[in-house]
């Protein structure tokens, strides 16, 4: 899901970041509520030619044509959200954990629809190849819940990493009937009743818990995460690229496959023999 970036007409200085709910738009904008952008409509790219002085009027016309041609082919999701590849500023966190020599990378939003698509597949990977799967939290400012689950599932992580990565799976699970905060609590119950664990008065009462949520969205906005998920594909010691993103999800296990193979050990040369 890409992060909503426009500026406000209330304050031009405004961060980029921002709650597209409540915001007063430069132009007439709508919010995809499916992707999380933030899309001009047809009116708003003609009322931003027009107001283009005659002289530079006709080229941006047909630009602004093209595009909004451009906008209605299959291909056009890109056009709204992040760029094809995501500009890597900071690769330090994008390596497997000690002894692996490859692992899959993901920023997520338990709140974001493409995560939740995505979760199944990356489950089935991990277990095929036996690989680490390192989920990072990235949860978007003008999601409604996004927050709060992803502190809920580093409570289920106190008690066990798989407890807490089994919590994350199951919300995204039922992701479309949690709806709210509201929704949230009674399927947190529910995961826990069916664990037979108890459910404290407050999960994350001195605020640690939400502090580490935030930290891995810092990272994530030092690496220069732009949309939710983004998934790599890492490696050590590997005679190909350190890291790849998974842009297309088809080809993840062929990503998987070719990792492993460049990270294999060199083979020792053989004893002559006499």
């Amino acid at each position: 899901m890409p992060i909503a970036t426009l500026t406000t007409a209330a304050n031009p200085f405004a961060p980029k970041r921002v709650n597209p709910r409540h915001t007063t738009f430069l132009y007439s904008s709508r919010y995809n509520e499916g992707e999380g952008v933030v899309q001009d409509t047809m009116q708003s790219l003609f009322a931003r030619a027009l107001r283009f002085p005659v002289r530079n009027r006709a080229a941006l016309l047909a630009i602004t044509t093209s595009a909004l041609l451009f906008a209605v082919a299959p291909g056009a999701r890109a056009q709204f959200g992040g760029p094809p590849t995501t500009p890597v500023r900071d690769p330090t966190a994008l390596r497997p954990p000690a002894g692996a020599r490859v692992a899959i990378v993901e920023f997520e939003d338990m709140e974001c629809p493409d995560c939740a698509n995505a979760n199944a597949l990356l489950i089935e990977a991990a277990a095929k190849y036996k690989i680490p799967w390192i989920r990072h939290d990235f949860p978007l400012p003008f999601h409604a819940w996004s927050m709060q689950a992803a502190v809920n599932a580093r409570w289920f992580d106190t008690k066990s990493k798989k407890l807490g990565d089994d919590y994350r799976d199951f919300i995204f699970a039922n992701q479309p009937s949690v709806v709210n905060l509201d929704g949230l609590r009674r399927f947190t119950e529910q995961f826990a009743q069916a664990h037979n664990i108890a459910l404290p008065f407050a999960m994350d009462p001195q605020g640690k818990l939400a502090a580490a949520v935030k930290a891995d969205y810092a990272l994530g906005q030092r690496i220069g995460i732009e949309h939710t998920p983004t998934i790599w594909v890492v490696t050590a010691n590997s005679k190909g690229a350190p890291f790849i993103e998974v842009l297309d999800r088809t080809k993840l296990f062929q990503l998987i496959d070719q990792a492993l193979e460049d990270t294999k050990p060199a083979s020792s040369p053989k004893t002559a023999h006499k």
